[in-house]
């Protein structure tokens, strides 16, 4: 398996959703623009949020057993996927990028 490096790239903030729909919530969120995490196989780096872990883990575990150009032509680099967590309020985009090195 490969290791897959996993790039905070955007974070966005939704605020006049968060004060229609949303209660307070302190610390929703506390990952970083340019927050970087390594994937050791299929494994949930530490640090790396739950709920953002559900929306990229099939595209890590496809990535981390070889998988390329899964959009079909839509990623300049075949084995890189974007993909963004399901908060929708405060959505975190993310750059997953298969490395050459092996898991450990």
């Amino acid at each position: 398996m490969k290791r897959v490096k996993i790039t905070v790239i955007r974070k966005a903030e939704y605020t006049d959703l968060m004060e229609l729909y949303e209660n307070p919530i302190e610390h929703a969120c506390n990952m970083n623009e340019g927050d970087v995490f390594i994937c050791e196989g299929w494994e949930k780096p530490m640090g790396f949020c739950s709920s953002a872990w559900d929306s990229v883990s099939q595209f890590v575990m496809a990535l981390s057993y070889g998988a390329t150009d899964i959009y079909d032509g839509w990623m300049k680099e075949k084995n890189t996927v974007m993909i963004s967590c399901n908060d929708g309020f405060r959505p975190v985009s993310f750059l997953l990028e298969a490395l050459e090195e092996e898991a450990v």
